[in-house]
């Protein structure tokens, strides 16, 4: 278990800054001189993989009652219950600079989150109800170069991200990254790399990644990124349409302030692996999209705003629950046109 809450944690921090490391072409010249429209493929191969770096994206989650256990240290609390957890989730990416080996552009993201749950406060041992809203946002600048290292290409990123709430400014964090192209062709692309968090609250500080995406002859193709997420996917109706089957990881976070009679900020931070059946169907420039499944929660913890998330005062366990996620997002270099 704790081996997976250490990977769900890596696939939180890179779901977050999912352009900083994901960033891949379909095809690679021999040399980034060979070619002008690096940037831009690298920006449409990853918009076709993710909804969250296409230019805009707006989606909505609701998740079915579940209960969980909590302990507050090593003291284990009464069974709690959430009788209803909402989100819903606007995310943009404007690149403002395009130049033949490097980009700059930025990430504007909000979650809304709505959650009524019945459970053992944790600073009084009373039970409670929580019944509140939680809002949560986020900016990044992004900055990548494209370049070649033993005859590969690679890519290296950084981002500079802020974050808060509709009260405070909190945090600012970093993200360094180098991904190497071992192999594109027109059925076969991989790649490996690492990524370095700069964030004091970060779990771990470094994280391999591996993304492999074959073609097979059936129409089906695997498409792994880890530690982010395995899918095999199906286009349908001409290419208009997109079924996948499997697992990604998504992470929610919020702050929570006067909770323990204090002023001191914490911070409460879950990962949830989704795992089910994705649809999604392209009309036009923008993709509609419906998810369903299981949501298993690994890990959700609340801590002090300077501390560690290793350093929680309050860990949840909560059970597995069903789940269901529809959106809409805007993508100029969507799979229908790409696939024709």
């Amino acid at each position: 278990m704790e081996m997976i809450k250490k990977t769900a944690l890596v696939l939180g921090f890179l779901f977050l800054s999912v352009k900083g490391f994901s960033q891949v072409t379909d095809t690679i010249p021999k040399t980034i001189k060979d070619s002008i429209n690096i940037p831009k493929r690298t920006v449409a191969y990853a918009a076709d993989k993710w909804a969250i770096v296409r230019p805009l994206n707006v989606e909505f989650t609701h998740s079915a009652p579940y209960n969980f256990t909590s302990e507050r240290g090593n003291t284990p609390l009464p069974e709690g219950k959430v009788e209803s957890f909402t989100q819903a989730r606007v995310s943009a990416n404007f690149n403002f600079i395009k130049r033949k080996t490097w980009l700059l552009g930025a990430t504007l993201n909000y979650r809304y989150t709505t959650t009524e749950t019945n459970m053992t406060d944790p600073f009084t041992a009373n039970p409670t109800t929580l019944d509140e809203d939680f809002h949560y946002l986020s900016s990044a600048v992004n900055f990548s170069y494209f370049s070649t290292l033993f005859k590969k290409m690679t890519i290296y990123s950084s981002s500079i991200i802020v974050d808060g709430s509709d009260q405070h400014f909190e945090r600012v964090r970093g993200l360094i990254s180098g991904v190497m192209v071992l192999k594109a062709n027109r059925k076969t692309k991989m790649m490996v790399g690492l990524v370095v968090n700069i964030d004091p609250s970060a779990q771990t500080l470094v994280v391999p990644i591996f993304t492999y995406e074959h073609k097979f002859n059936n129409g089906l193709i695997a498409d792994v990124t880890l530690p982010r997420s395995i899918y095999l996917r199906k286009y349908v109706f001409s290419n208009a349409g997109r079924v996948s089957l499997g697992s990604e990881l998504d992470r929610t976070s919020f702050y929570l302030y006067n909770i323990d009679g204090t002023s001191q900020r914490y911070e409460y931070r879950q990962l949830d692996i989704t795992s089910g059946l994705v649809y999604e169907h392209a009309v036009g420039d923008f993709v509609v999209t419906a998810k369903t499944g299981i949501k298993l929660t690994p890990s959700g913890r609340l801590f002090r705003k300077e501390d560690n998330f290793n350093d929680a005062v309050f860990e949840t366990s909560p059970d597995p629950t069903f789940y269901f996620n529809i959106g809409v997002s805007f993508n100029p270099f969507t799979f229908l046109k790409k696939n024709k």
